[in-house]
């Protein structure tokens, strides 16, 4: 399950020394269950042997309390929820590839459409590898308030043993393998940074994108996904309430991507000349793909096959839709014409406001958090832009972080015990928020310099004249 509130809460004092030794229990009790089971099937045993589970059972109850993955007998998972929970994890993938790469490609010029979409597709590449070698790990582990441990570095724990009948579950998702949980959680961990892609668009060097989001994937998505989503987070332990992605997707990636659009400087001819999107067609598709795909995003967080999980799909699309037609009306209003490119973006702040709210929340408070969110990231798109100054190229602090800010102090003010089973609370809301903000920004200025000194961040002139696909790729659209 996505949110850790409904998990036990450990102590902080302690838990880094006994995830370690549990580690060694899990490791040596893996061993054990599939030697058992092993001898049992030589000899011709017409099922998994009694002591392959038991020995699962006994040597990893210390493992369920501590939040280190543990070896479950293949009859325990459930397959309607593994079922699920690898449709979701689709379709979550198909908000990053295709989804987000043609959202955000239709809206740059002709010049770096091929470019934009390079990077989107690199960073799912990048940090899919990133996630096998270490952001797992730091993640989901237990350790620390603050950081998860090396215990599961290079997918250690994920386990699978055909002939023994055994599979490793972590405890935040009992019911399914860990391998499918991992899975989804790398497609959070891959469309967050891609998310930050945006907000510089047009003007980052390709190698200093590669470097900036391999860094920013490890330094900072993994340690906010503790804090919010692992049972001995600091901020889980608080009862911040995050059912899928308000803070550590969303505001996490904003104010990463206002703090890059800040240091990159603006575009040139920003404010100058009109910077004409290439292809709004594409940006529909994009928006319609993400729109599908939010439905996994936020139902496959309640990590089972269940009514929480269908409750979650019916408040996303309420949410949506209520703040599509919000940003259209608001549009309309002020500008005098309701646009395509408007109703996309009211859409995605829609989804992005209701993902934290989505486990906690009624269909009538889904449709307050949309109407806010269309209203609100309207002016952060448009008016909070002007007031801030910088170039966030395609609004990804105006809709992502405004939105998920938003999603995430009403979470605080609409959340029905009868829903999620917890109470909610604006001040701890507003803690997360903060901390997040702080943290994030803090943490993307410093990579940034370091990756501007070592490499440089921004292309030349004449690169930025002749755009991403030709100057960074070679390529170019006929």
């Amino acid at each position: 399950m996505q949110c850790a509130v409904t998990v036990r809460r450990l102590s902080a004092a302690g838990v880094g020394v006994a995830c370690w030794a549990t580690a060694s229990a899990w490791a040596q009790a893996a061993s054990d269950a599939v030697a058992t089971a092993a001898s049992g099937v030589a000899a011709g045993a017409a099922s998994v042997p009694e002591g392959a589970t038991a020995a699962a059972t006994s040597a990893t109850a210390t493992a369920v309390a501590t939040g280190v993955p543990l070896l479950t007998p293949v009859a325990q998972i459930s397959a309607g929820d593994t079922a699920w929970m690898i449709s979701a994890t689709a379709l979550v993938l198909l908000m990053t590839i295709p989804g987000l790469a043609l959202f955000y490609a239709g809206m740059v010029r002709k010049k770096n459409v091929l470019g934009t979409m390079a990077q989107v597709l690199a960073v799912c590449a990048l940090v899919s590898l990133l996630w096998f070698g270490w952001g797992y790990s730091l993640a989901f582990m237990p350790g620390s308030p603050w950081l998860g441990s090396g215990i599961a570095t290079f997918l250690s724990t994920v386990q699978f043993h055909k002939a023994a009948g055994l599979v490793s579950t972590h405890p935040l998702a009992p019911t399914i393998p860990e391998s499918v949980y991992v899975m989804f959680q790398l497609s959070f961990a891959i469309i967050t940074p891609a998310l930050i892609v945006g907000a510089f668009a047009e003007r980052m060097r390709f190698a200093a994108l590669l470097w900036f989001m391999g860094l920013w994937s490890i330094l900072v998505y993994s340690p906010v996904a503790h804090w919010v989503w692992a049972s001995d987070g600091w901020l889980a332990q608080r009862g911040a309430l995050d059912f899928a992605g308000g803070t550590v997707v969303h505001i996490n990636a904003g104010i990463a991507g206002l703090v890059a659009a800040f240091m990159l400087g603006k575009r040139k001819g920003y404010g100058q000349v009109a910077l004409m999107p290439s292809n709004l067609a594409y940006t529909a598709i994009g928006a319609s793909l993400l729109w599908v795909g939010w439905m996994g995003f936020n139902g496959g967080s309640a990590g089972a096959a269940d009514g929480r999980a269908g409750m979650a799909m019916l408040v996303t699309q309420l949410g949506a839709a209520a703040a599509a037609l919000a940003w259209m009306l608001a549009e309309w209003i002020v500008r005098r014409t309701p646009t395509l490119l408007g109703l996309c973006s009211g859409a995605v702040a829609g989804l992005v406001a209701i993902t934290p709210a989505s486990g906690f929340v009624s269909p009538t408070s889904a449709v307050l958090i949309g109407v806010a969110a269309g209203v609100g990231c309207y002016w952060g798109a448009t008016g909070l832009k002007r007031l801030l100054g910088a170039d966030d190229s395609l609004d990804v602090f105006g809709v992502h972080g405004v939105g998920g800010i938003i999603g995430a102090l009403m979470t605080g003010w609409l959340a029905d015990p009868e829903i999620g089973g917890v109470e909610g609370s604006v001040l701890t809301q507003g803690l997360a928020v903060l901390a997040t903000l702080v943290y994030s920004g803090v943490a993307s200025a410093v990579i940034l310099r370091l990756v501007d000194w070592v490499i440089g961040l921004r292309i030349t002139d004449k690169q930025e004249s002749d755009g991403l696909d030709l100057s960074q790729h070679g390529e170019r659209v006929e």
